[in-house]
């Protein structure tokens, strides 16, 4: 399966999506069911009950978070995809599932008819990490490691066509270095493997347990993948720093409506959840867990989806990763 999804397309279809309805009396409906694309427990939950508290004193409606995932966050947003656009459905989810999956054959939706961008809410960034099986100290150790004994260097992802591989794959590409990749079936059993010392690499999101076991020099971040350093690791330079700014990739999230949700609901949610995310103790939330706040219009989200939609075919295509 495969979709055609250049700029203008997605730019027309919000425009659409936010012109239909305008004239329409549409309220906020007083139960709002936010779906979110991961499981219960993880950083992305947590990030999105905190948001979930705020809207619903904001709104003075009662927002219930329900969580449906796998397939890497498709699920989740198939269940958004079908709803009815009535503005009492919205999902919560990184992007990976409108601008990675359907390269990979694995969408059950059309990522441009089926869906409308409502705000991007935080990037969270991708934490190389060096694991107990390995001496290596500093990201150029691990590339001099690397090209010392081809294939011996194992590099542990979240999964096959995950971020951290397509990391992973722009790395080999622009070092020349044989890296052999270890893909898990999400991160729970990746990250108790790594502090185990099972494989020398580890690529995942930051969150609180990550942090936990650096704190306590069980995991030595190499390098960050984010747009600018981290304010907890300040001394970990991103990977544009480093010399490879195409590996320099980390997951934007955001809040989605099912398309053809009256225009004056998705303003709503825009404004509201702007709000929230301008508020002192949601942005100390986010934070904490090394999670940085976006915001900004719904158009704004729409353009960095078609873009990351285009820069992620040309890098499946280049390295030929294939879903599992």
């Amino acid at each position: 399966m495969s979709f055609n999804f250049p700029v203008h397309r997605i730019a027309l279809a919000l425009g659409l999506a936010l012109s239909a309805g305008v004239s329409q009396a549409q309220v906020i409906p007083k139960t709002i069911r936010l779906v979110v694309a991961y499981p219960a427990g993880g950083v992305s939950d947590v990030i999105a009950r905190a948001l979930a508290d705020k809207l619903s004193v904001q709104l003075g409606s009662t927002v219930v978070v329900e969580n449906k995932a796998g397939a890497s966050g498709t699920i989740g947003m198939d269940a958004v995809a079908k709803a009815a656009p009535d503005g009492a459905t919205l999902g919560f989810s990184a992007i990976s599932p409108l601008v990675l999956n359907p390269h990979l054959g694995k969408s059950p939706f059309d990522p441009l008819k089926d869906i409308a961008p409502v705000v991007s809410v935080m990037y969270s960034p991708v934490l190389l990490l060096a694991t107990p099986a390995t001496g290596t100290r500093d990201f150029q150790s691990l590339l001099d490691d690397a090209r010392a004994r081809p294939g011996a260097v194992r590099w542990a992802t979240s999964g096959q066509a995950s971020l951290g591989h397509v990391v992973l794959e722009q790395l080999r590409a622009a070092a020349k270095v044989d890296i052999t990749h270890i893909p898990y079936k999400g991160g729970g059993q990746q990250l108790n493997d790594a502090i185990g010392g099972q494989f020398e690499i580890l690529s995942t999101n930051a969150g609180p347990t990550v942090a936990a076991q650096i704190t306590a020099g069980k995991l030595r971040p190499l390098a960050v993948g984010a747009p600018k350093r981290l304010d907890n690791l300040p001394k970990v330079a991103t990977l544009s720093e480093l010399g490879y700014p195409a590996a320099n990739v980390s997951s934007l999230f955001g809040v989605f409506a099912p398309a053809g949700t009256p225009s004056i609901l998705i303003e709503k949610y825009n404004v509201e959840i702007n709000k929230a995310l301008a508020s002192p103790d949601l942005r100390a939330k986010l934070q904490s867990t090394d999670n940085v706040p976006t915001g900004g219009r719904a158009e704004e989200f729409a353009n960095e989806i078609a873009s990351e939609y285009e820069s992620n075919g040309r890098i499946v295509r280049a390295a030929g990763i294939k879903a599992e």
